[in-house]
């Protein structure tokens, strides 16, 4: 594939605004999962734009992570420039083979194994590495411990943190284990580009050797730490994210559609055609997901507080 081709995903607004008019402020973004109340970001020492970012940092980020996620003592910890950096890496550490990665889930998983020369095979069986998404995007399928097959086993938790007790971080410590953590999703600063790996130290340091040092900026080392050492704002968070995503399933019911499941930061709705509803949202400035293999699959994330009225009136 062309490195200039994008794959399908959420996002595009400025597209959607050249296709269907207005300008990309005008426009209420439905197509991601990303939190629509971020994280306040707090003040910020100038040393974290002016320096290169510090032992001190990076080690008070991975100490809050630990705490802040339960992290075992055995398993390692690396704070990545965004969880699609790392997702870009893993497949190289180990040799090209089988990988079961179940469809549907989050496409760039597939793509960057195949790049680096591996089959992709929807058969668990006689696999070398396995990529489980939990919950699983679109559909927020759960997985269990023992799901995970192969030498090579990814646990990407991207959208866990809404549900922290369906996590696999107990696998961590395992040899050949690695679980990705996405920080813009749940703390809505998609922007600040951080996430983390986390899992068998071995592979912890083969993948810290392939990003070289420095991969985290010094903003986004001291903002990741104030958020992880903010627990009471995570569990104030999940609460209103709970509750506005059963509002949104009661929205889309009423202009007819079926919820088919998701997760509190994305719901996934059988809408019959979904191209047509896109474009009935586009039409009001509002931008939702399509999936190429599915045509009555659409997915919305959820609106702000001034999102809900227009999102209303656009499926009246």
């Amino acid at each position: 594939m062309p490195a200039t081709q994008q794959r399908d995903h959420g996002g595009g607004v400025d597209a959607a605004a050249r296709a269907f008019g207005g300008a990309r402020c005008d426009w209420l973004d439905l197509s991601t999962g990303i939190n629509p109340v971020p994280f306040a970001v707090p003040p910020l020492d100038t040393t974290g734009w002016t320096a290169l970012p510090d032992s001190n940092a990076q080690t008070a980020l991975i100490t809050a992570a630990r705490r802040f996620w339960d992290v075992p003592p055995e398993a390692g910890i690396l704070a990545v420039p965004g969880a699609s950096a790392a997702i870009a890496q893993m497949p190289r550490l180990a040799d090209p083979a089988r990988v079961w990665i179940p469809a549907p889930t989050y496409n760039e998983h597939a793509a960057s194994f195949v790049a680096e020369g591996w089959q992709v095979t929807p058969d668990p069986g006689e696999v070398q590495a396995s990529v489980l998404v939990n919950p699983n995007n679109p559909d927020g399928r759960l997985w269990g411990a023992g799901d995970a097959q192969g030498a090579l086993r990814i646990i990407d938790e991207s959208f866990c943190d809404v549900t922290p007790e369906a996590t696999l971080m107990e696998e961590a410590p395992r040899p050949g284990t690695l679980i990705l953590k996405s920080f813009g999703k749940f703390w809505g600063l998609a922007g600040l580009r951080l996430g983390f790996v986390i899992g068998d130290l071995v592979l912890i340091h083969r993948l810290a050797q392939m990003l070289g040092p420095w991969p985290v900026s010094g903003p986004a080392l001291q903002i990741g730490t104030a958020a992880l050492q903010d627990p009471a704002w995570a569990a104030e968070t999940r609460a209103r994210l709970a509750r506005d995503a059963r509002t949104l399933d009661g929205v889309l019911k009423t202009a007819g559609a079926t919820p088919l499941g998701g997760t509190s930061l994305f719901r996934l709705y059988d809408v019959g055609n979904a191209k047509g509803m896109q474009t009935q949202l586009a039409r009001a400035q509002i931008w939702s997901r399509v999936f190429p293999y599915n045509a009555r699959w659409l997915r919305l994330g959820l609106p702000d507080a001034t999102g809900w009225a227009r999102l209303s009136k656009a499926l009246a």
